[in-house]
């Protein structure tokens, strides 16, 4: 194959004849980004909810690093947010649909009191967005 071979589209990412094997290379690289990047923020997702659970049962005491939930907390919005912007650029764009609904739970979480049952109930609202996104973005 020559520099100038039109090779079939991968990821989301049409063929090009300018640079050939060097394009689908970046096309796939692109999409192993994407993939990453809902996969960390999936992963920080359940290490909050892991956190949080962990404290609700009294299994931690984070009371002297109350600032690592929180830390958690914004690493899955910033996350969520990088990778569903990720996906409308790059694909796939299903996944980024599929996350959006995550942002209410996670956009109001910070309003609903840390005692009682509105926290862990908003915090798990999230789950099946986050699981949805995370399986569309591996297929």
């Amino acid at each position: 194959m020559g520099p100038s071979t039109i090779l079939p589209a991968a990821a989301g990412c049409p063929a090009r004849a300018v640079g050939g094997r060097i394009a689908l290379a970046l096309c796939q690289t692109r999409a192993m980004v994407v993939r990453m990047l809902f996969v960390l923020a999936a992963g920080a997702y359940a290490a909050a909810c892991a956190l949080g659970t962990a404290v609700a049962l009294r299994v931690v005491d984070t009371t002297n690093h109350r600032r690592v939930h929180h830390a958690l907390y914004i690493a899955t919005v910033v996350l969520g947010a990088v990778a569903s912007g990720a996906a409308l650029v790059r694909g796939p764009r299903a996944a980024a649909a599929l996350l959006a609904p995550a942002a209410v739970p996670l956009g109001v979480i910070p309003y609903a009191g840390t005692r009682g049952r509105r926290h862990p109930a908003l915090a798990l609202a999230a789950a099946p967005f986050f699981a949805m996104a995370l399986r569309r973005s591996v297929r």
